[in-house]
């Protein structure tokens, strides 16, 4: 009853002040006005014209075609008659890209695929495979997308988007995480409150428990106000006005949300650790911004060095940040995303064993 109690004191102090509810939802409103904003820059009233390579036929060819006139665009249709040439016509930039479907795909059997080559060092390739496997998505198809870019070392913008958005999506966790956890634990430490608390015969498990679980889940809004922000925004970011998906389909948004959301009780269980150990908010404050920095570094550079294998997905907090990365590259990791979010949960286990040892600390928590 002692662990409901300290829960219920952390909830109601955050219901009750409207800056901290304003703190949860701006990362989302930021991060969609961001990227919209980018978005309308990018590709705003431009008018282009495709040129793309047609084998097999589908309906989803017609609202594909309906979608690209409706933008002011154009799009014109050619058979393939020798599928080298046309992959050398994309890549030499000729064509926009090459779309193919299965025999009966529209029949959507066991064999139904449907295939996307396209140059991602190409804004109207890119434009084209978003809009196109948006549309895919749209009208029901149950399968991966086969999906090929002629030139694999371009940078094309789902690579630009798998850097920076992991780590602008951190950022803000980590903000909001701060924002709630810092006055929790430090606040009440550098006040006395907490004090007060200790000297109860509350257990230390239930108290650091009654700080972390509802700080976690307070912070969670703001985590799911960001991965909103970022569902709202990527298709206008990805150049598509469909009112679909940016080119990504349900199970990757399913795999980041997951992901952003194992990442909130690390952060507040590292936070509240660092908090307890800090005499104040204002020394809690510097050590917890020198943490975010790193991250925000640490997420960069592991987007850019392709030397990061699989097993990098194993470290607390960054691995989660890495399994965004691949997944918003645009493949299906599965099994990676789950690791992430299984060592970020024996994180913050380990962080609660933590908090526990340090406030049956009299040393620490008292100066003795």
């Amino acid at each position: 009853m002692k662990l409901v109690s300290l829960m219920k004191k952390e909830f109601h102090r955050f219901f009750h002040d409207p800056r901290l509810i304003v703190t949860m939802l701006l990362p989302g409103i930021l991060i969609f006005l961001l990227y919209t904003f980018i978005g309308e820059i990018s590709h705003s009233d431009e008018k282009r014209a495709f040129k793309v390579y047609l084998s097999g036929n589908s309906a989803a060819v017609g609202i594909i075609e309906q979608a690209i006139t409706e933008d002011g665009s154009e799009v014109e249709w050619l058979p393939v008659e020798d599928e080298e040439a046309a992959r050398a016509a994309v890549e030499e930039g000729e064509a926009t890209a090459i779309l193919t479907f299965t025999e009966n795909f529209d029949l959507f059997g066991e064999d139904a695929r449907a295939g996307i080559v396209y140059d991602s060092a190409s804004e109207d390739g890119v434009y084209f495979y978003s809009l196109a496997s948006s549309v895919l998505i749209g009208v029901g198809m149950r399968f991966p997308i086969d999906v090929e870019t002629v030139k694999e070392d371009a940078v094309a913008m789902t690579e630009f988007l798998s850097v920076l958005l992991p780590m602008l999506i951190v950022c803000f966790i980590f903000s909001a995480c701060m924002s709630v956890t810092l006055e929790s634990v430090a606040g009440e430490k550098e006040r006395g409150t907490l004090s007060t608390i200790l000297v109860t015969s509350a257990k230390r498990s239930d108290i650091a428990l009654g700080k972390i679980l509802p700080l976690s889940c307070i912070s969670m809004l703001g985590a799911v106000s960001s991965f909103i922000g970022v569902a709202l925004s990527m298709p206008k970011l990805m150049g598509v006005s469909l009112g679909t998906l940016g080119g990504y389909p349900v199970w990757s948004y399913f795999l980041i949300l997951l992901l952003i959301l194992s990442i909130v009780p690390g952060i507040v269980a590292l936070i509240s650790t660092v908090s307890a150990l800090s005499r104040s908010v204002k020394e809690a404050s510097a050590y917890t911004s020198v943490l975010m920095i790193l991250v925000m570094v640490v997420s960069i550079v592991t987007g850019v060095l392709p030397m990061m294998g699989d097993w990098a997905c194993a470290i607390p907090v960054l691995g989660a940040v890495i399994a965004m990365q691949k997944v918003l590259a645009g493949g299906l990791f599965l099994w990676q995303s789950f690791l992430a979010v299984g060592v970020n949960l024996l994180f913050t286990a380990l962080l609660v064993v933590i908090m526990t040892k340090l406030l049956s600390s009299e040393r620490i928590m008292f100066g003795k």
